[in-house]
């Protein structure tokens, strides 16, 4: 049993503030850990506190997003482990048929970089655009090469995605907005396959600086969120929604 200690991590409400608090802080708490919790609801805040050591971890984003935050931001930053995977998904606002989308029609995406082009990336797989650079990770409209049906992009944080989609004929919105949103993947018009490539671009992490990686306290979380038993609580709290990326 390690000696006791606390170890507090910034996560989103939902799906992530759910799972630290429901499946992993018992678990932790076995082992001599105090989980705390701090709950965010925007993604830039939770790496600040990180890198300042306000917190010891955080819980909230991919791989690939906190790459581009790292060298925005000139910092270090690194991933713990790769936890689970929230496909992205495609929903209805004040229209409901994609495959017959009508000129002019606006989707709202996140204007984040690297979820915008995410989102960008699915809206090219339902053959709605074509990217000048079709792999692009990091894509914005403006790497748009055709858009045969004129549509329009309302690029916003993608919190207020889910409170925007009745204003707007369709949403490309985050897993984890969505789900507090009370939206879920099974209901979604469309949605990423859960193939290798997009887990591993996307994979929501545990994400630490470099000297607390090797962490007792962070290793046994990492280790209690990538177990079996995690498998099964993912499948049975949110189904579809979040999907162990291990």
């Amino acid at each position: 049993m390690y000696k006791r200690q606390v170890l507090t991590v910034a996560a989103s409400p939902a799906p992530h503030a759910e799972i630290l608090t429901d499946f992993a802080a018992p678990l932790l708490a076995e082992q001599g850990i105090e989980l705390k919790v701090k709950e965010y609801t925007d993604y830039i805040q939770p790496n600040k506190d990180t890198t300042s050591g306000a917190v010891d971890a955080n819980y909230f984003q991919h791989i690939n997003y906190l790459n581009n935050y790292n060298t925005e931001n000139g910092t270090d930053l690194v991933s713990a482990g790769s936890i689970h995977y929230e496909p992205f998904a495609i929903y209805a606002g004040k229209s409901t048929d994609l495959a017959g989308i009508a000129d002019g029609a606006t989707i709202a995406i996140p204007n984040d970089p690297t979820n915008e082009g995410r989102a960008l990336l699915l809206l090219q797989d339902q053959g709605l655009i074509t990217l000048t650079d079709p792999e692009n990770l990091e894509a914005t409209p403006k790497d748009i090469a055709e858009n045969p049906h004129n549509i329009q992009f309302q690029e916003l944080e993608a919190a207020a995605l889910p409170r925007a989609l009745e204003s707007v004929d369709f949403a490309v919105i985050n897993g984890n907005y969505a789900i507090e949103a009370g939206y879920h993947v099974a209901d979604a018009l469309a949605h990423e396959e859960a193939a290798a490539t997009a887990v591993e671009q996307y994979a929501n992490i545990i994400a630490t600086t470099p000297d607390k990686a090797d962490d007792k306290a962070v290793k046994a979380l990492v280790e209690v969120l990538t177990s079996e038993d995690f498998k099964a609580y993912l499948k049975e709290n949110y189904g579809q929604d979040v999907l162990p990326a291990f």
